[in-house]
């Protein structure tokens, strides 16, 4: 990386009008990430933010970085481009539901697969948003749009899911204006080595307001969100007397004091299992049922690809007999022409 200054959020700010609507998450999600850039010790220089299409992928613009809007659902392509051929830069992916789990999502799959060395934040606001409200593959069953006016139905991805089941190494889920705490996320993200997705629930004040209003309650919030974090008890609620337990391999909200369970019988949190078993279960669970699960879920450790390729590069030329280009002009047949 290059030598860096110490910098403020407001320097990741470019001189272009923030076009999301009023009121739209998007705009905490971007103010979170430039105080979290800040932060980080790494040179403006050295960020990359690569977007496809829809209301999240306006993002480059607003951002004083490097940047490249790319097409739809595109964004994993070149941004695994950028990664593997720049492996210092810190490349930031930024997409939506729609981008990255429809049109994108062979790309998003395979570049989860390979374990590549990028940040993808998604925004999931469980509808297309620039093209003016038809339902996504987010969307949940029953959702009435303009493409499903008597209600979609089809099942929709679990994001988490999605990335576990596809051999994610890192996968979190935020809420759009929890700006500290996601701002103390994506400083994780950029210390994690290999692919780190984080969902971000998003709202759209326009074509699907309110749809993580049950979460998001004010008065309630704390009893429908439960915050892990790394070697702690999966502890939630208004009285912190809540919490989760695993019996007969699945997940079961218990309260403190009651039948004899007490806080050393509640599950700690262990992102960095290799096993994803525990991990796709957290990611699973829904309101009102249990609480949505929030903070990093899985964070493991393995080889990634964009090492592997330049490690297999330098391996291939320590062994070659060819080192310049003379060496290869010389090699195989020549001639000399008198």
């Amino acid at each position: 990386m290059s030598e860096t200054k110490k910098y403020t959020f407001k320097d990741f700010k470019s001189d272009q009008e923030v076009r999301w609507c009023p009121g739209c998450g998007d705009t905490a999600i971007l103010n979170s990430i430039q105080k979290a850039m800040a932060e980080m010790n790494i040179a403006k220089e050295d960020f990359a933010i690569i977007s496809g299409i829809g209301c999240s992928s306006r993002f480059p613009y607003y951002m004083d970085t490097y940047g490249f809007h790319g097409i739809h659902g595109r964004a994993g392509v070149i941004a695994s481009g950028v990664k593997t051929a720049n492996p210092k830069l810190s490349v930031w992916q930024i997409t939506g539901d729609g981008d990255a789990l429809a049109i994108g999502g062979n790309h998003f799959i395979h570049e989860i697969r390979r374990n590549i060395d990028l940040n993808v934040v998604l925004f999931n606001n469980e509808i297309y948003g620039l093209t003016k409200g038809q339902y996504s593959p987010t969307s949940e069953y029953g959702l009435k749009t303009k493409t499903s006016p008597f209600g979609t139905i089809e099942k929709p991805f679990n994001p988490g899911e999605l990335v576990i089941g596809a051999g994610g190494t890192f996968f979190a889920r935020g809420i759009d204006n929890n700006v500290r705490e996601n701002q103390a996320l994506f400083m994780e993200v950029e210390k994690h080595k290999g692919i780190s997705i984080v969902e971000i629930l998003q709202n759209c004040v326009i074509f699907n307001d309110g749809v993580f209003g049950y979460i998001t309650d004010k008065k309630e919030k704390l009893d429908r969100q439960l915050f892990v974090e790394h070697g702690k008890p999966m502890i939630y609620g208004k009285e912190k007397d809540k919490g989760l337990v695993l019996e007969k391999g699945k997940l079961k909200i218990v309260k403190i004091g009651e039948d004899g369970i007490t806080k050393d019988d509640i599950l700690i949190h262990d992102a960095n299992e290799l096993s994803p078993i525990l991990h796709y279960q957290l990611a699973s669970l829904k309101a009102p049922e249990f609480p949505v699960v929030l903070g990093i879920i899985r964070s493991v450790e393995l080889t990634t690809y964009d090492e592997a390729v330049h490690a297999q590069i330098e391996a291939i030329k320590a062994q070659s007999k060819i080192k310049c280009m003379d060496d290869l002009l010389h090699s195989g047949a020549t001639w000399e022409v008198e």
